[in-house]
């Protein structure tokens, strides 16, 4: 009997496919296997700005880089995984996404990890408590990390250890430098852990810096993942809390704004304008919401209200998405 409701139906995470397939714990624990190599490869390379190859003594200094990551990711996940257990919604493990970490290519040796769900979610509740568990999980885990990683940085001979002409007045003036762009909460947690006078590493240095690279890893991630826009984590919540209309309208808006800011950085990085503004990465996710992850959410059966008491969780995971975005996330500084 065919499905009356349609593959439109179901989440992102889930395929008619995936309904037939038994689990295969094999399957998730070799891509988390894999997952936990490529990011204590890249720990190191982020770390010690060296393309390799490493002695094993090496490889135990990406351990805080990949032990963190995958913290972050698993609490997102599992986020997800308990609250489809808690509405008998059926769903896989976490599929773990390794990525290689190519020396000399700005990558953090994953893309993440995601669930599918096996049943179609009913109720806006369900689809609500889903879509949120996961964000707010990981964001705890992040800013546990990033307030360890505040409280615990190395000394300036840390940072020499690594780049030895640091303190060289030519340092940084015949090559590109990767700076990670400031957002509201890394700032504020700055000021307050932070003490006057204590070495603290500039934005473009950060990422050698293996709790606070994973802490502000994990703020961008989420912000990303809050984006109002389709079967986004955000995207979820916007329908479950706003309904079918305001959340396609929210769509729109939040991809054409990252469009239009996405082909201003590229202008930007391409004509060396200096606008100061827009992130050329965000045409590349712009034209991904739009083609791949689409900008309507598909109906809910249940299409109840949500309670006060999960509305005011929905705009507080809102005002996470505010506080952890970046405008300009990753930026390349030119020579100077």
């Amino acid at each position: 009997m065919p499905d009356p409701y349609g593959e439109d139906y179901y989440s992102t995470y889930s395929t008619p496919e995936v309904k037939q397939k038994k689990e295969r714990p094999l399957l998730h624990l070799g891509l988390f296997i894999i997952t936990f190599i490529t990011t204590t490869i890249a720990g190191v390379q982020w770390a010690s700005a060296t393309g390799g190859p490493y002695e094993l003594s090496e490889l135990l200094t990406g351990l805080p880089y990949s032990i963190s990551i995958l913290l972050i990711i698993t609490f997102h996940e599992f986020g997800h995984y308990f609250a489809a257990i808690y509405h008998k919604v059926k769903s896989t493990l976490p599929f773990y996404i390794p990525f290689p970490p190519i020396p000399m290519f700005i990558n953090f040796g994953t893309m993440g990890a995601v669930i599918r769900t096996r049943t179609r979610i009913q109720s806006k509740k369900a689809m609500f408590d889903i879509g949120v568990a996961g964000p707010i999980a990981g964001f705890i885990v992040a800013i546990i990390i990033l307030i360890y990683g505040f409280l615990n940085v190395p000394g300036l001979d840390y940072l020499i250890n690594i780049h030895p002409d640091y303190l060289e007045p030519t340092y940084g003036k015949d090559g590109l430098a990767l700076v990670f762009g400031d957002s509201i909460l890394f700032s504020i947690l700055r000021e307050v852990f932070v003490q006057p006078g204590q070495f603290f590493p500039p934005m473009s240095e950060v990422y050698h810096y293996p709790f606070l690279c994973v802490g502000w890893f994990g703020l961008f991630i989420t912000s990303m993942n809050m984006i109002p826009v389709g079967q986004l984590d955000g995207g979820h919540i916007a329908y479950a809390m706003f309904g079918d209309q305001n959340h396609f309208k929210l769509s729109v808006i939040c991809t054409s704004v990252m469009f239009v800011f996405g082909i201003i950085g590229l202008l930007d990085s391409m004509l060396e304008i200096n606008y100061g503004m827009g992130w050329s990465g965000w045409l590349f996710w712009a034209l991904i919401l739009y083609f791949v992850i689409k900008l309507k959410h598909p109906p809910v059966i249940d299409s109840t209200e949500l309670d006060p008491g999960r509305k005011l969780v929905g705009y507080f995971s809102f005002f996470i998405f505010l506080i952890s975005f970046s405008p300009m996330p990753i930026m390349l500084s030119l020579p100077q």
